[in-house]
């Protein structure tokens, strides 16, 4: 099929999966005229292509990860593989942190806000001066 076929398929842009193939996601054959001809079994790989990324992982472990996936997208035993796994859920782990810290200092300030007497928010945040 050529990438017109597979991005209708999947429901990504032909952008997109050229971008897959620059990041060694995607290995499509090509016609005598270049065009780009994938498989049958493209359409799930972009599938589970798009189920990782959207894990959070970055395009450099789905280059590790893909090889190891099934036609379920279940992740097979490969070398290598958990610990590139379990580091990337540890990032994940701590931006979550960060996230919910930062959010815990804007709920903060909005009730604070909400709770001042009126004409205190009209002071300019540098100065405090009106």
């Amino acid at each position: 099929m050529l990438i017109g076929e597979l991005a209708r398929r999947t429901g990504t842009s032909e952008r997109l999966l050229r971008h897959y193939e620059r990041a060694g996601l995607l290995r499509p054959g090509r016609r005598p005229n270049g065009y780009r001809t994938y498989d049958e079994t493209a359409p799930a790989v972009v599938l589970r292509i798009r189920a990782l990324l959207a894990a959070g992982l970055p395009t450099r472990i789905i280059r590790q990860v893909l090889p190891c996936t099934d036609a379920e997208s279940a992740v097979l035993p490969c070398p290598g593989i958990l610990d590139s796994l379990r580091t990337q859920l540890r990032t994940l782990d701590q931006r979550s942190a960060e996230i919910d810290a930062a959010r815990d200092v804007l709920r903060q300030i909005i009730t604070t806000a909400e709770t001042a007497p009126a004409g205190a928010a009209s002071r300019t945040p540098a100065t405090g001066a009106p």
